[in-house]
């Protein structure tokens, strides 16, 4: 690894010192705005990024359709309670829910404690009707996949109970909403469901607390059928060892309550930073490095699924996966998903290359919600970059994620960091690390229980 440090320095200097990151999330963003999945926003996004790909002289860039089973645009939402007391509420609903029956829902509301299967059955028969109220600090006491599968497959059960729609009290005060699809697949979910105001959430539950509360709902969404939109792809093909390669990633896709900046505006920078600062190099690396930008990311990662699927009789030689999706805190280093033996072959890397751009921790971390985790599923071992993410869910999926809330340096560092890790990786002599075979990757998402999440969303066997 050592070796490239040359190369390494004249990749950082190119982004550090009059580099192009902040230009580019700049023009994503206020060109683009917000770029959900299926929109013209997306398209014409992934348009430019094809562009400016081919402007830094890469030859093979190209787009790969993948197909959505349903297509979802927000329409107006509004909510009152109207008894015991009338109180206008802030509301929003999830992407790929349904909309409310025309006309909205008149109904009381329960406020459900706790969300296994059993507690939900023996609540059953207070559900038909009602709309079903969620205490997110609640819910949520603890982050963990076996909260978020209770919370994924919850929605079923309440639908299956005969619930009429479902609020789910937002995180952050002063009403602040939040939006996004707490499913997979981009399939519709089986009720209306959405976002309540934090305040106004405890607003519900305190007249709870005195008895019965009702409430009007409406969320307008549309639901449209199957489609399909492009991941973006582009490659510099290796000099020595063409038919090996790495991948190095970000989603491309947003929610539509602002321009994405930090998710994933910020990631699609840095890809695109690293590919302009690879190909001014002039020289390619033993290895072809390819550099994607994936749609479908926010309805369950269709668009990297679809790719890995799609490339699967090629995976053998897939040296790595890098991404990039945590925002643009400050960068520290890598997420080796639960594997020492890439912690130790990261090692040398971080100590010369990536410490001196307050890169170099390796963390043993993994972490199944963001586009790398297909390609883990196959043995290829992968990076997800480890920023610093103490201000992340202050802007993410919600209005407040724009330009503003980015610190260009730590958007350079970043870009840098995932430049010189992808150029090192395809230039290095060996291989990263081995792949592991199908046991081996059930051992590694034992952690955290992983390995049962991922079953219960029938991604893994």
């Amino acid at each position: 690894m050592p070796t490239t440090l040359p190369d390494a320095q004249r990749i950082t200097g190119s982004i550090l010192v009059g580099g192009k990151s902040m230009d580019t999330l700049q023009a994503l963003t206020d060109t683009y705005g917000a770029r959900l999945t299926g929109s013209s926003s997306y398209t014409h996004a992934a348009e430019w990024a094809a562009d400016n790909f081919r402007a830094f002289g890469i030859k093979d860039v190209h787009l790969e359709p993948f197909s959505m089973p349903n297509g979802w645009e927000r329409g107006p939402a509004s909510a009152r309670m109207i008894a015991p007391s009338e109180h206008a509420l802030h509301v929003a609903s999830y992407g790929w829910f349904p909309p409310t029956p025309a006309g909205g829902v008149r109904a009381q509301m329960v406020l459900i404690h706790d969300l296994a299967p059993d507690a939900i059955k023996a609540q059953a028969s207070n559900l038909k009707g009602k709309i079903v109220l969620l205490n997110s600090k609640e819910v949520f006491s603890e982050r963990s996949n076996k909260v978020e599968d209770m919370f994924e497959t919850s929605f079923r059960r309440f639908a299956e109970a005969g619930a009429a729609a479902v609020l789910v009290t937002a995180m952050l005060p002063n009403n602040v909403l939040g939006t996004g699809d707490p499913l997979w697949y981009g399939t519709i979910a089986p009720l209306p469901a959405g976002s309540v105001g934090m305040e106004d959430g405890a607003t519900l539950m305190r007249w709870l607390e005195k008895g019965p509360v009702t409430l009007e709902l409406d969320f307008q969404n549309r639901v449209s059928g199957p489609f399909q939109a492009n991941n973006v792809v582009a490659e510099i093909r290796g000099s020595e060892k063409p038919d090996e390669w790495v991948i190095l990633g970000a989603h491309l896709d947003s929610w539509d309550f602002a321009t994405g900046a930090q998710d994933n505006g910020a990631g699609v920078a840095q890809v695109l930073e690293a590919a302009r600062a690879i190909a001014a190099l002039g020289t390619p690396p033993k290895r072809s490095i390819r550099f994607a930008l994936w749609g479908g990311e926010e309805e369950g990662l269709v668009g990297s699924y679809s790719y890995v699927h799609a490339h699967k009789s090629e995976l053998a030689k897939c040296d790595a996966a890098l991404n990039t999706d945590n925002g643009a805190g400050h960068p520290q280093g890598w997420k080796v998903e639960n594997r020492k033996d890439v912690a130790d072959a990261m090692a040398p890397l971080s100590k010369f290359l990536l410490t001196p751009l307050g890169g170099g921790e390796v963390s043993e971390a993994i972490d199944a919600d963001t586009d790398h985790i297909f390609f883990a599923l196959e043995g290829v071992p992968a990076l997800d970059l480890l920023v610093d993410m103490s201000k992340y869910s202050e802007a993410h999926h919600k209005q407040a994620d724009t330009l503003d809330k980015v610190d260009p340096h730590s958007l350079a560092d970043g870009a840098a960091i995932v430049a010189v890790t992808a150029w090192a990786i395809a230039n290095a002599d060996q291989p990263l690390a081995r792949h592991l075979d199908h046991a081996a990757v059930g051992q590694m998402l034992k952690k955290d229980d992983l390995d049962q999440y991922l079953k219960g969303l029938g991604l893994w066997k």
